[in-house]
């Protein structure tokens, strides 16, 4: 199944939306305008919670933990690495592959594929296609993806 998330370009704090392979919405993101550290919501269509994405504050590499339903599932981990970015997930002991750099990788669980993440580069906004092999892993492979994006994004400002 393909999630497509499309930012909204003139917003104050960070807003997407969600939506399905058939266009419709079906979930939607907004950040924390004032907050120490990264913090991301993903709800459903009824104004439901469903992931909280946040960033350790104190760690010498960006490291943001997943919660899905109030729980926690999942912490992802920047590894140190001279020329690409290298990410683990924890938890769910998922491996990520492929340019991250980039935004055209591969979210694994030993040889089985959980994620296929390609950004769109003449897009107005970030745009995103995620496609999930399997419905169980759509609200944490999104939270992974956000985490990320979150790291690049911030990577991005400071070069700047």
């Amino acid at each position: 199944m393909k999630l497509y998330i499309k930012q909204k370009v003139f917003s104050w704090k960070d807003k997407f939306t969600v939506k399905n392979e058939y266009g419709e919405d079906k979930y939607y993101i907004e950040g924390q305008l004032l907050s120490l550290g990264k913090k991301l919501r993903v709800f459903d269509t009824y104004d439901r919670e469903l992931v909280f994405v946040k960033q350790k504050l104190v760690s010498l590499l960006p490291k943001f933990f997943v919660e899905i339903n109030g729980e926690e599932v999942a912490e992802i981990v920047k590894k140190l690495s001279l020329f690409t970015p290298k990410y683990v997930v924890k938890g769910p002991e998922w491996d990520i592959r492929g340019d991250v750099f980039a935004h055209d990788y591969v979210i694994s669980s030993g040889k089985n594929d959980i994620a296929r993440i390609h950004k769109k580069w003449m897009a107005w906004g970030d745009t995103f296609e995620i496609d999930v092999m399997g419905p169980e892993n759509e609200l944490l492979a999104l939270g992974v993806v956000l985490a990320i994006d979150a790291v690049m994004d911030a990577q991005q400002n400071a070069s700047a």
